[in-house]
């Protein structure tokens, strides 16, 4: 559940980053958001780009729709996978 917010939280920031582009805000918070939009774009890449690099070369591949996902929704589908890659819940022991 909190990662599908999360999901929808970065949908709803690109949503205002690309409006800008669009309609652009006044000057100062134009500015802003322009520099928000690159960095966000740039983070999400490295992050996509570090993920690649972590893969061996007997896992597949991913495909162009999960890298897609990567870099739009960032560490909530990053979550999402490793969750997944998981399987079923793993008991945590506490100490």
């Amino acid at each position: 559940m909190w990662i599908n917010l999360g999901r929808l939280l970065m949908l709803m920031i690109w949503g205002f980053l690309v409006f800008n582009l669009v309609q652009p805000f006044p000057k100062p918070l134009k500015y802003f958001l322009d520099i928000a939009m690159i960095f966000m774009a740039v983070m999400h890449g490295l992050q996509l780009i570090l993920l690649k690099a972590t893969l061996t070369r007997d896992e597949p591949k991913l495909s162009a729709a999960f890298q897609g996902k990567v870099f739009l929704f960032g560490v909530f589908e990053m979550l999402a996978w490793q969750k997944k890659q998981r399987g079923p819940k793993q008991v945590r022991r506490g100490k």
